[in-house]
C-alpha cells in the first residue's frame, strides 16, 4: 500500500482508497442503504462490498479503468462505449427498486432555483441561464420509470478490452428517467453518444438528451462551487451550455 488517496471529501460524504479497497463515509444512511440494496439488484458488475459498519461501506475495488474523465478527452475505444450503452440497456429493463428518483415537479422546481441562485450571483450571464433553460425544457416532460443509477457519470463506469468491468456509486439509484442515465452518461462526450446508443439499442429522442444534459448543468453548478470544485473548467458544466447553443 503506497498511502491513502481522497477521491472525493465533501460536507455530505468522502470516498478514500486505500491499497485495493475504497472506504466511503456517508452521513445519511438511508442514503447507503438504498446504495447497498441497489447494487445488489442491478444486473451488471457492480463493486463487491467488503464489509459495512456505519458509517463506513467498504468496496473492493473495481478492474480496468473509467471509460473517461468529464473535462478530458476518452481515450477509450467506440466499442467501450457501445458496452456502456448495452450494460445501462440492461439496468433499464430490470426490475426496478421500490423508492423513486425526484418527479418532474421536483426536478422543474429545483431547476427554477438554480437558474435564478446563478444569476443573483452573477455567475452566469442572464442570457445563457435563459436560453439553457429552454434547452432544458425538452426533459421536463412525463416519463415512464425505469430503474436508474441516477449518476451514471462517466468516472463510474469501468471498462477493460471493450467491455464493462462494473459500475459504481449507486446512492442515487432508484425509479427515474432512462435518457437521464444516457444523458449524464455522455455529458461532456457528446462525440461518443451515437456509439452509446448503438450498445443501447432503440429510438431514442436526442432532444430529451440534449434537454438532460442542460439541465444536469444548469443545476450542478452551485453545488461544485460550494463545495470547491470547478464547474468553469475546460470541458465541464459551463462549456456544456454553451456548447448546446
Amino acid at each position: 500500500m503506497d498511502g491513502i488517496e481522497v477521491v472525493v471529501a465533501h460536507s455530505e460524504r468522502a470516498t478514500l482508497h486505500v491499497g485495493d479497497v475504497f472506504l466511503k463515509v456517508d452521513a445519511d444512511q438511508v442514503r447507503t442503504d438504498r446504495e447497498v440494496q441497489a447494487m445488489t439488484m442491478a444486473p451488471v458488475p457492480t463493486p463487491t462490498i467488503l464489509w459495512r459498519t456505519p458509517p463506513v461501506l467498504a468496496l473492493a475495488a473495481l478492474p480496468g479503468t473509467p471509460i473517461a474523465r468529464l473535462g478530458q478527452p476518452s481515450t477509450a475505444s467506440t466499442a467501450s462505449w457501445s458496452a456502456a450503452g448495452a450494460a445501462l440497456r440492461l439496468v433499464h429493463d430490470a426490475p426496478p427498486p421500490p423508492w423513486s428518483s425526484a418527479s418532474v415537479d421536483e426536478k422543474t422546481a429545483d431547476l427554477d432555483a438554480e437558474c435564478a441562485w446563478l444569476i443573483e450571483h452573477d455567475v452566469l450571464s442572464a442570457e445563457l441561464v435563459r436560453r439553457s433553460r429552454e434547452v432544458a425544457e425538452a426533459a421536463l416532460r412525463p416519463w415512464h420509470p425505469v430503474f436508474v443509477h441516477g449518476d451514471l457519470q462517466v468516472a463510474h463506469v469501468f471498462v477493460d478490452d471493450d467491455e464493462v468491468t462494473g459500475i459504481l456509486d449507486w446512492s442515487e439509484g432508484g425509479r427515474g428517467d432512462a435518457l437521464y442515465d444516457l444523458a449524464v452518461l455522455s455529458l461532456g462526450h457528446p462525440e461518443h453518444l451515437d456509439d452509446v446508443l448503438l450498445g443501447y439499442g432503440g429510438d431514442v429522442d436526442r432532444d430529451v438528451i440534449r434537454g438532460w444534459w442542460s439541465l444536469r448543468s444548469l443545476t450542478a453548478i452551485r453545488w461544485l462551487v460550494e463545495h470547491g470544485f470547478d464547474p468553469a473548467a475546460p470541458g465541464c458544466e459551463i462549456d456544456v451550455l454553451k456548447a448546446q447553443l
